[in-house]
């Protein structure tokens, strides 16, 4: 996936010849990327193990209204598989792209799993300006992202600037190594996270970049999706109360719509004037 630039658009609709031959590319490329994705969701669901796929419940809301919480997912830990591993000529491996829902295990405490959307890849320069995220000099598109406080934070809104109240250790060295001209630049094998929910989101403005190493996959479906409060999924075990909750409501607070929905990634595309 790329970033469309209007010098991208440009260059592609520059002939008629290049725009038929673009046009029948991807009319080419899209149904083979239907086909791949679904090829892999159907042997990941029949033959997946620890190795292939990872189940992964949602606890908070720093990826609504994309992800829920409650929405139990299947990782597909294969996606996102290091060159030279075996196997990677056999399936569609991939880069991580911006735009991608990312998991992976948090930099600061790798115990923990975390869940966001990829925004910047090595190389980017990135900047908030009034909770719109610039990338690369020109304002992106995000039609998935929500705001749902009615206060302003200058820091959250306005990244990267002077760090306030939240900014941990690793947040504060990537503000003082890794800002250019105020822009916030991704280093090699690292990636910029941010969470849907913007105004409620623990993520890289906070704690700084996702290490490449530190990548688990990528959500591939919602198996079940259950309207249960935080305090009942942070614990990794399961409670009592929990399961009281669901014996007594299974069929009331199942979000049923949700069920086996495949979870896509958006590609990140400049707006247009």
């Amino acid at each position: 996936m790329t970033v469309l630039t209007k010098r991208d658009k440009a260059s592609e609709a520059s002939t008629p010849e290049a725009t038929e031959e673009t046009a029948e590319q991807k009319r080419h490329e899209r149904p083979r990327g239907v086909i791949a994705e679904w090829t892999v969701t159907i042997l990941l669901l029949l033959f997946g193990t620890t190795t292939l796929v990872q189940a992964f419940v949602i606890p908070t809301g720093s990826m609504e209204d994309s992800l829920l919480i409650g929405d139990h997912l299947l990782v597909d830990k294969l996606t996102y598989a290091p060159s030279g591993s075996v196997g990677r000529a056999l399936l569609p491996y991939m880069e991580v792209q911006r735009g991608d829902i990312i998991v992976f295990r948090y930099p600061v405490n790798p115990e923990e799993t975390f869940v966001k959307r990829c925004i910047g890849v090595p190389g980017d320069r990135i900047r908030i300006v009034n909770r719109k995220v610039w990338l690369n000099g020109e304002p992106l598109d995000e039609p998935y992202t929500v705001f749902k406080t009615d206060y302003s934070d200058n820091y959250r809104d306005n990244f990267p600037t002077q760090p306030g109240g939240g900014v941990l250790q690793q947040g504060i060295q990537m503000l003082g190594s890794n800002v250019v001209n105020g822009e916030l630049i991704v280093p090699d094998n690292s990636f910029f996270a941010l969470g849907d929910n913007r105004d409620r989101s623990l993520d890289s403005r906070y704690w700084g970049f996702v290490p490449r190493e530190n990548i688990i996959g990528k959500p591939l479906i919602i198996y079940w999706s259950y309207d249960a409060p935080t305090a009942h999924l942070e614990d990794s075990s399961i409670s009592v109360a929990h399961i009281q909750d669901v014996l007594l409501n299974f069929f009331s607070k199942t979000r049923w719509k949700r069920t086996f929905n495949l979870i896509h990634p958006y590609e990140l595309a400049h707006e247009t004037e």
